[in-house]
């Protein structure tokens, strides 16, 4: 059975829901990020990028490429409600998607041909999603997740593309090699000192050769430009959670030191997010005393995987559970709802030194470890956490913890 898959974006999301908001935005050009000079493009209109602008890039840039922006902060618990109002109708509608992120989905429609035109059944969907949330939404729908991506982003603004099987090499042929999913600007550049620019290009050059200049990346991007891919539609959990707790060989009160563990926690599951390319919008902390008896809180946040968005509020947390009267036994903290997102979902909120800083922290823990970069407060804190490598006698990194 031939599959048919689905991939659906929702177009500048952030920019959508802000126009949503306020129609006086409508046709105007617009930069969702951080405010500031030394804030962050999360998103822009699609009339901003005739000047040169993209989402990533310094919001001071982005002002003077095209200084009659209007820049709003956004907010990303309003971002996250309506992300949620389209996964209740993908839901509803489809036997087994994917979340792939706040504004992308994937939904496996293989076989529903006997009952339905998988296209039309495709397109009813995408016209209750715009009818009932207001946003514009692109799908593509092709044999293929990589090959429906790349028709979704070729359908966009807000419109929709089928590619029949077997068409797969002729459509993606005459693209340009960027479209392929994977390639960033540094294979981009590499492919381009070859001489290489269309799709068709690497469609006609053996496999071997991709590897020998990409290394293992090589064959997955051949495949790929061949429109082949196997990857399957990995089926949505909201329950899905990534926790770590800590039982004391002594009870405890010691504020300092439950705070500092907790800090602790916090910091390692937060890497763990990132380094699975996951987001988290639901946090809990436990507790249990020397009774036994045991408490928790759980709070609903906007999709993150940034320590200091997290840390602070799973301390607030734990200030309203702590009891200063009993000792504590066990702390725990847990992470629920995961999709997969990049730190970029935060980027309205931070400053470019700030994304810096964690792919820098980032990169020498995937080398040293887990534990090799940590806060001063977390310091010679024990928690139950993942090593990817052992430290190899290196030191860890100490982060000064600066009080706001």
């Amino acid at each position: 059975m031939t599959k048919t898959i689905l991939h659906i974006d929702l177009d500048t999301f952030y920019v959508s829901v802000e126009r949503l908001l306020n129609r006086e935005l409508q046709n105007r050009p617009l930069l969702v990020g951080g405010t500031g000079d030394r804030g962050v493009v999360a998103a822009c209109s699609y009339e901003t990028r005739g000047f040169g602008v993209h989402s990533g890039m310094p919001m001071k840039m982005a002002r003077k490429l095209c200084p009659e922006a209007f820049v709003i902060r956004g907010n990303a618990g309003t971002y996250g409600k309506y992300s949620d109002m389209v996964t209740e109708i993908i839901k509803e509608h489809v036997p087994l998607f994917e979340k792939s992120s706040v504004d992308e989905f994937y939904a496996d429609l293989s076989g529903m041909d006997c009952f339905f035109g998988c296209y039309q059944y495709a397109s009813e969907m995408r016209t209750k999603i715009i009818k009932e949330t207001g946003l514009p939404i692109s799908f593509g729908l092709s044999a293929n997740k990589v090959v429906s991506k790349v028709a979704t982003n070729e359908a966009k603004p807000n419109n929709q593309l089928k590619i029949d099987a077997g068409y797969e090499k002729p459509f993606l042929a005459p693209l340009s090699i960027k479209k392929i999913p994977m390639v960033g600007d540094k294979t981009y550049q590499t492919l381009r000192n070859l001489g290489l620019r269309e799709i068709i290009n690497i469609q006609k050059m053996p496999m071997d050769v991709m590897q020998r200049v990409l290394g293992k990346n090589g064959s997955v991007i051949w495949k790929r430009a061949n429109g082949i891919d196997n990857t399957p539609v990995i089926p949505f959990c909201e329950r899905k959670s990534i926790s770590t707790e800590r039982t004391f060989d002594r009870d405890t009160i010691d504020v300092v030191k439950l705070r500092g563990i907790l800090i602790a926690m916090t910091e390692n599951l937060a890497y763990q997010l990132r380094r699975g390319e996951k987001l988290t919008a639901c946090i809990a902390v436990k507790i249990r005393y020397s009774d036994f008896n045991t408490y928790s809180k759980q709070l609903r946040i906007p999709y993150t995987s940034a320590d200091h968005i997290l840390i602070p509020k799973i301390l607030d947390m734990f200030k309203t559970l702590y009891n200063r009267r009993l000792l504590v036994r066990l702390v725990g903290i847990r992470f629920s709802h995961l999709v997969s997102g990049n730190y970029q979902i935060n980027l309205f909120e931070d400053t470019e030194e700030t994304l810096n800083l964690y792919n820098a922290m980032d990169t020498i823990r995937n080398r040293y470890g887990d534990k090799s970069v940590v806060r001063a407060s977390a310091m010679g804190k024990n928690t139950i956490g993942r090593m990817h490598n052992p430290f190899n006698g290196m030191p860890p990194v100490v982060l000064a913890h600066r009080k706001q």
